[in-house]
Parts: C-alpha cells; structure tokens; sequence
C-alpha cells in the first residue's frame, strides 16, 4: 500500500508557500500605491473568474439557480462591499433554487 502522506504534506506546503512569503516579505514595507491598487483588486478579480466560469459551464437545468446567485451576489456585494457574504449569499440562494 502506497503512503499518501508525503503527497499530502507536498500540496500542503506548495498551496501555503506561495501564501505565507508574500506575508513575510512584504510586512511593513511601504509598496507603490499603483501595485497596492492593483493587488486590492485581485479577490474580486478571483470572485469574478469563479462566476463566469460557473455561467459557462453550467448545464441547462442549472441556469436559472446560476443566475438567480449571480444576481444576489451582484446585489448584496454592490451595497455591503463585502465578499464572504456575496458568496454566501449566492450559494445559498442556489441551494434554494435547486430545492424548489
């Protein structure tokens, strides 16, 4: 029987890695306001990849939950600016809609 462990801990440290130096390095260094704007832009960007991506792959059945949590997102992140909670928001309106 193979060991999946040093699989495991391998993913583990190339998944957390490339999370943790730019935290070590780039603490309490003042950045160019240019980058800064850039990489505050960058969850939203992810977020919006996640969405369209789930548009263009979704089947005919699931467009109408698709939509109705692309629309609640959109909606709750347009008034609380806040991404957790248009995540939540859409999943759960989703999840809603594929129970009806």
């Amino acid at each position: 029987m193979k060991s999946y462990l040093p699989l495991i801990i391998g993913m583990g440290l190339v998944t957390y890695i490339p999370r943790l130096a730019p935290l070590l390095f780039l603490t309490n260094k003042e950045l160019n306001p240019k980058l800064k704007q850039f990489l505050q832009f960058i969850p939203y960007t992810s977020l919006s990849i996640l969405i369209v991506r789930g548009v263009l792959t979704s089947t005919s059945d699931m467009l109408l939950p698709t939509f109705v949590g692309i629309a609640l997102a959109g909606i709750v992140a347009y008034f609380k600016s806040n991404l957790v909670l248009s995540v939540l928001v859409a999943i759960a309106a989703s999840f809603v809609v594929i129970n009806i």
